[in-house]
């Protein structure tokens, strides 16, 4: 009876979420052209700190957590000309399920000239957690984007490791309807790859970031970050068909965070053109 009635109970708790976005240009910015949310999902007015008049916008999700048979879904649009930045005020956190998947897609697309720079905040995986998150990047040719996704498995500073648990991640960069990279994690707690050499080497955070971009000689730049990270984490650089890759893999979301800022300003200033100006959540 008691396991029925918990059923019964995850059931009827169960979010289902959709959240569309379309930037547009106007005049000598970019506005939030079109919005539309249905369920625990939505966005704040738009800022702009910016006078080049890119408009940020914050995600949020205000139950502040995935549970096992939620499902949220966000869909992005920048049209030709629109420059958006988008993040969230606070980490994901997904939750411990008593069984049933947490979902979340995120489906990015940019339109030619159109610049998307995607910075959201970590997850954050619960030991006994069962997450499928998975994000696919459309773009175009002339498309610009830079964007990063942290993970962290268990909660390092409570000591919780991710002794319990399945994550099954998808990051997918597309240009022209053809793959440029993608990437799949499939990790289960205390399975041999979190803790092997070939895989996470018992470290809980890991990154990774792309800037699309076929400019070249910005590597040694980004490189030199490494210097800052403590030894035994790693944080290495690399470029290949058209998009220049970071990964961070680490016990800190902090520092995750702080290698991928700084790489970001470099990359906005080279590629995008304009100096990088903090999202002000951040400093909140």
């Amino acid at each position: 009876m008691l396991t029925a009635k918990f059923k019964e109970i995850e059931s009827n708790t169960e979010w289902k979420a959709q959240l569309v976005l379309e930037f547009s240009k106007s005049n000598h910015r970019t506005i939030l052209s079109h919005r539309k949310h249905f369920g625990p999902l939505q966005v704040q007015k738009p800022f702009y700190p910016e006078i080049n008049g890119t408009c940020h916008v914050y995600i949020l999700h205000p139950p502040g957590g995935v549970v096992g048979g939620d499902c949220l879904n966000i869909c992005i649009d920048v049209n030709p000309n629109a420059h958006a930045l988008i993040t969230t005020p606070a980490a994901g956190k997904f939750y411990r399920s008593a069984g049933p998947v947490a979902r979340q897609r995120q489906v990015l697309k940019v339109a030619p000239e159109g610049t998307l720079e995607w910075l959201p905040s970590e997850n954050i995986l619960f030991s006994g957690t069962k997450a499928q998150i998975k994000t696919k990047i459309e773009l175009s040719c002339e498309s610009h984007f830079i964007g990063w996704e942290i993970s962290c498995l268990g909660r390092p500073a409570s000591e919780e490791l991710f002794s319990l648990g399945e994550l099954d991640q998808n990051f997918e960069v597309w240009r022209e309807g053809r793959p440029l990279r993608i990437e799949r994690l499939r990790l289960k707690g205390e399975g041999p790859d979190l803790y092997a050499k070939w895989g996470l080497l018992g470290f809980p955070v890991i990154g990774s970031m792309v800037c699309v971009t076929d400019k070249t000689g910005l590597l040694d730049s980004l490189r030199k970050i490494k210097n800052d990270s403590i030894d035994q984490e790693l944080f290495s650089v690399t470029q290949m068909n058209g998009i220049i890759l970071c990964y961070f893999l680490g016990s800190s979301v902090e520092r995750a965070r702080n290698c991928f800022i700084r790489a970001w300003k470099i990359l906005r200033q080279e590629v995008i053109g304009y100096d990088a100006v903090e999202p002000r959540i951040w400093k909140t």
